[in-house]
């Protein structure tokens, strides 16, 4: 009542004939509500000292372990038309199953004795190279045989200037004699012409004596004739030595340049044959590309082209298949502030979408329909479209299994359980808006020792 008239109800009606006002103003009521708000504040109070387990929640979805697990795409290497499907959404493929045959849509690769025609070519062009070779051979050997008639004739000529040094020689000695004879004839007609002026000697002598002055003299100039033209010889050996050499090596240079030639023509015809044999590999390469087979034992999950006759280019996504046999794992994300807190190998808890789950905050142990993980990962990077970073988790084989008909890619709740702190501590950090206490767990520690101890 607001108190508002100044005519009082309870003095003119007596209030305490109705069951209601009986019961406000009985005494006893107010003692049974005191004693529960005491029990109440009592409770209240031991709660507030109970142990309370921080958690850092977290969102994401659940993927496969390794990356080789995971859904992937498979991507077209080349452009080409759709000509068939080999298989359908749903079904299970083995490796190396065909799944889809394409055509080609570039005029280069049109020809389909495109094979047989490069390898026609690489044959051509190795009877090309053979003969290239040889006739390198055979220069070779024509080279061999000029150097080799080339010293025969060197030394052929070199014996001639041989011959003709002797022969001067010879000549030189043979002069050298006439003139001697020379002076011993003009002594001897000296001689008989001074005794025939005696009259001790008869004409007849001196006429003698002055016909062999005559020959010695005559002699002496033959000589000397003899003696220039075996000098001459020499000079002739000398040309002749060197015109065989300027001969000589003109032929044989001539033989080298078209063995170089033949040579640059070898080697070109050998870069023909090497991009001829490249282009033939590219095309068996490429041919086997125009059957795209599954990369591993998969499900098809979608096919990302559709019909027959539609065309593509290079690197387009054709079907999405997933792996049969994988790890499951859970891909969260946390805020950056909770980063810290987050270790590998620390547990944590999971909670699927589709399976009902009880959680409660602070008493993991009494949780129901959740299930237990462990970090394997941190990302070192933050995520650029969620702002927040990246970890993934793993089974946990202390726990009960995940769920064997959960897919990839369903959504995941995780919990990760950090340190124990009274229930007042974790009610004064809510309502300052504290991060939770940073921690280093002991196993963190103990592995990085052991892996500080093995390093060293």
């Amino acid at each position: 009542m607001l108190d508002i008239s100044k005519l009082k109800l309870n003095e003119k009606v007596d209030l305490s004939k109705y069951k209601s006002m009986e019961f406000t103003f009985h005494k006893d009521r107010f003692l049974t509500f005191n004693k529960i708000m005491t029990i109440f504040g009592v409770v209240f109070l031991a709660i507030l000292f109970l142990p309370w387990t921080q958690i850092v929640q977290g969102k994401g979805y659940v993927t496969a372990l390794n990356p080789g697990q995971r859904a992937q795409s498979i991507e077209s290497a080349i452009a080409g038309r759709i000509e068939k499907w080999y298989v359908k959404e749903g079904q299970i493929v083995k490796k190396g199953d065909t799944i889809l045959h394409i055509s080609e849509i570039k005029d280069k690769y049109f020809d389909p004795q495109l094979l047989d025609r490069a390898q026609s070519q690489i044959t051509a062009k190795n009877f090309s190279l053979e003969s290239y070779t040889e006739k390198v051979k055979a220069l070779n050997f024509q080279i061999e045989a000029l150097k080799e008639e080339r010293k025969l004739k060197l030394e052929q000529a070199k014996n001639k200037l041989i011959q003709a040094n002797l022969q001067v020689e010879s000549d030189s000695i043979d002069l050298e004699a006439e003139k001697t004879q020379l002076i011993i004839a003009e002594r001897q007609y000296e001689r008989t012409e001074s005794l025939e002026k005696e009259g001790l000697k008869a004409v007849t002598d001196l006429e003698e004596k002055r016909l062999k002055l005559q020959n010695s003299q005559a002699k002496i100039v033959s000589q000397k004739n003899k003696l220039l033209a075996s000098r001459n010889k020499i000079i002739n050996a000398q040309i002749e030595i060197s015109s065989i050499k300027a001969n000589y090596q003109e032929k044989i240079s001539k033989a080298e340049s078209n063995k170089f030639t033949a040579l640059s023509g070898q080697y070109d015809t050998e870069a023909q044959r090497t991009k001829l044999e490249t282009e033939f590999s590219n095309y068996s390469v490429r041919s086997g590309m125009r059957f795209i087979t599954a990369p591993q034992d998969g499900f098809i999950n979608r096919a990302l082209q559709n019909g027959i006759g539609e065309t593509f280019s290079e690197g387009t996504q054709i079907v999405s298949i997933m792996p049969i046999d994988f790890d499951l794992a859970v891909e969260t994300y946390v805020d950056p502030i909770d980063l810290p807190l987050l270790h590998p190998g620390e547990p944590i808890r999971i909670i699927f979408d589709g399976w009902p789950a009880i959680f409660f905050s602070g008493w993991p142990n009494l949780s129901y329909g959740t299930y237990g993980g462990r970090i394997v990962a941190v990302e070192r990077t933050i995520n650029p479209s969620k702002g927040k970073f990246r970890v993934l988790i793993e089974e946990d084989p202390d726990e009960q299994p995940w769920p064997d008909v959960i897919r990839a890619g369903s959504g995941a709740r995780t919990m990760a359980l950090l340190d124990d702190v009274p229930v007042w501590y974790e009610m004064w950090r809510q309502i300052n808006g504290f991060p939770p206490d940073y921690y280093t767990p002991q196993e963190s520690n103990t592995n990085v020792n052991k892996n500080q101890n093995s390093k060293k």
